[in-house]
């Protein structure tokens, strides 16, 4: 049987992976792509989920997910200089959620965590910062796909395949296993 822990350890990295297969697809221009004014592109929104991360993932079971250097206005304001930047900063945040994320054990899970003084058992806490990061992860890959239109490869079911999708899964024999196993 998988552990809560062990989903929620691929829930992310499936997250993270389907941010990388998006950078793959995209220029760095493209990446910095804001369709209006007061719209996010890509690269903002990687700038906001590193912050997030950084905030929320050091020092996780001892302070405050909401660290006093965090300076959430400012990554809204997009500085990244090259695609080699943007991405060397989106893995530092991933890494260190992971690093967080492989050191907690089954025993931490009703321990209380802050985010900004509200109190939050580490399962609440996995599971609000994994939402918030799929909200954001999703908004690149439909960003990515608006900018790629119809030169962009689908992450999950292509359009027209889920006849063929549906025959290969039912094709494997039935068992218990992660989603992410068989990508």
């Amino acid at each position: 049987m998988i552990s809560y822990l062990d989903s929620v350890r691929k829930q992310f990295e499936y997250y993270k992976s389907i941010g990388d297969k998006t950078f793959e697809q995209l220029s760095f221009e493209e990446l910095k792509i804001q369709f209006t004014q007061d719209s996010n592109s890509i690269s903002i929104i990687v700038k906001h989920l590193v912050g997030n991360m950084l905030s929320r993932w050091t020092n996780f079971l001892t302070e405050d997910g909401e660290k006093e250097w965090r300076q959430r206005d400012k990554e809204f304001i997009d500085n990244y200089s090259n695609k080699e930047d943007l991405f060397n900063s989106w893995n530092k945040g991933w890494s260190c959620l992971f690093n967080t994320l492989y050191a907690i054990n089954n025993n931490d899970l009703n321990h209380i965590v802050y985010i900004r003084n509200q109190g939050h058992t580490v399962t609440e806490a996995l599971n609000r910062q994994m939402m918030h990061y799929a909200y954001h992860i999703g908004q690149i890959v439909y960003i990515g796909k608006l900018v790629k239109g119809k030169d962009w490869k689908s992450l999950s079911i292509p359009k027209g395949e889920s006849k063929t999708y549906n025959q290969e899964k039912f094709a494997k024999d039935k068992g218990q296993r992660h989603f992410t196993e068989d990508l």
